[in-house]
C-alpha cells in the first residue's frame, strides 16, 4: 500500500512476467511515489489469472485509475475487467509488444510512463469484438497470425529468430480465399492476410491502418493481397509504409469474414488457433483511456 494523502489513488495490475523480467516492477512505482502525495495499490497478476480474481482485485481497490503494467496482453485483460465504465485505464508498457502505448503516445521509460498515468487526458476509445475475443489493437487471419505462432514458438528473441519465424511461415503459407460484405458489398480476393483494425499500427509503428480513429463509429477493414520478405521485415522492424498496390482498405461497423480453408488467426498479439469464419462488431465508446496529453 502506499501513502495516503492525496484524493486521487491508483492500481496498478502488474505482469511480473513481462519484458525481460529483470524489472522489480513494485520497487520502482514505489521510488517514484515516495516523495509524491497520490495513493497506490499494487496488484501482482498470478500465474493462470481469471478474469474474475482481476475484477474483485479492481472492485476491492475502489480506485480512480487503474494501470496495467505489461504487454498488450495485460492491457487487454485490465480492459475486459472495466470494459463500458467510466473507469480510466493507464499502461506502463513492459512487454514484447506494446502496440497499444505508442498509439497513444506513450513513452517506454517507466518514469515517463509513471508521469502520464497520473497526469494524463482521459479519451474514450472503441474496442472490437471478435468471434467473442476483446480486441482493443489489432486482429488477423492470415499471415501475421501464423507468424505470431511461429515466433511465440521459439526460444530466443530478436531479429535473427523473427527473420527465422518468417522464413518458416513463408514456406509453408498459401494465400487464403476470403470472402466478406461491406454494406451491400460482396468482396472476394485471395489474400496473404486481412486485418481487422481498431489502431493504426503496429508495435513497430508501422502504419497498417492509417485511416483509423480510435474514437469515431468505424473499425477498418485492410485486405492484403501480397506479401514479399522485404514487406514481412517492414511490418517487424521499420515504420515504413506498405506498398499501396498490395492494400485495399474499408470501413465498417459489423464485418462477417469466410475463408474457403481455415486460416491462422490472432487478436492484440495473441495467437487463438485456425477458423474458417470471423465475425466482427463495433463496441463504441468502450474503453476510457489515459493518453498523452
Amino acid at each position: 500500500m502506499g501513502k495516503r494523502t492525496s484524493n486521487l489513488k491508483l492500481l496498478f495490475i502488474v505482469n511480473p512476467g513481462s519484458g525481460s523480467g529483470q524489472i522489480n516492477f513494485t520497487e520502482v512505482i514505489g521510488d517514484y511515489f515516495a516523495e509524491r502525495e497520490e495513493d497506490f495499490e499494487i496488484y501482482e497478476l498470478p500465474k493462470n489469472c481469471a478474469i474474475a480474481q482481476i475484477k474483485k482485485a479492481i472492485e476491492t481497490a475502489n480506485a480512480d485509475r487503474v494501470i496495467a503494467v505489461g504487454g498488450d496482453g495485460t492491457l487487454k485483460l485490465v480492459s475486459e475487467c472495466v470494459l463500458q465504465t467510466d473507469t480510466p485505464i493507464g499502461i506502463i508498457p513492459a512487454g514484447s509488444a506494446n502496440g497499444m502505448a505508442k498509439e497513444l503516445g506513450i513513452p517506454t521509460a517507466i518514469p515517463e510512463a509513471l508521469d502520464i498515468a497520473v497526469n494524463g487526458s482521459i479519451k474514450k476509445i472503441h474496442a472490437i469484438s471478435v468471434n467473442g475475443e476483446l480486441c482493443i489493437h489489432l486482429a488477423d487471419i492470415g499471415f501475421n497470425a501464423h507468424l505470431v505462432k511461429k515466433f511465440d514458438a521459439l526460444p530466443q528473441r530478436g531479429m535473427l529468430a523473427y527473420a527465422k519465424a518468417a522464413w518458416q511461415a513463408l514456406w509453408k503459407h498459401y494465400k487464403m480465399e476470403v470472402e466478406f460484405k461491406i454494406k451491400d458489398k460482396t468482396i472476394r480476393a485471395k489474400a496473404a492476410m486481412v486485418v481487422i483494425a481498431n489502431a493504426t499500427m503496429y508495435g513497430t509503428g508501422v502504419k497498417i491502418n492509417p485511416d483509423g480513429k480510435l474514437d469515431d463509429d468505424l473499425f477498418e477493414v485492410i485486405l492484403v493481397k501480397e506479401y514479399s520478405v522485404m514487406e514481412i521485415l517492414k511490418l517487424r522492424f521499420t515504420n515504413l509504409p506498405f506498398n499501396p498496390k498490395n492494400i485495399e482498405s474499408f470501413q465498417t461497423k459489423d464485418l462477417s469474414i469466410k475463408t474457403r480453408h481455415k486460416a491462422h488467426f490472432q487478436v492484440d498479439g495473441e495467437y487463438i488457433g485456425k477458423v474458417n469464419s470471423i465475425k466482427a462488431n463495433l463496441l463504441p465508446a468502450a474503453i476510457c483511456m489515459i493518453t498523452n496529453a
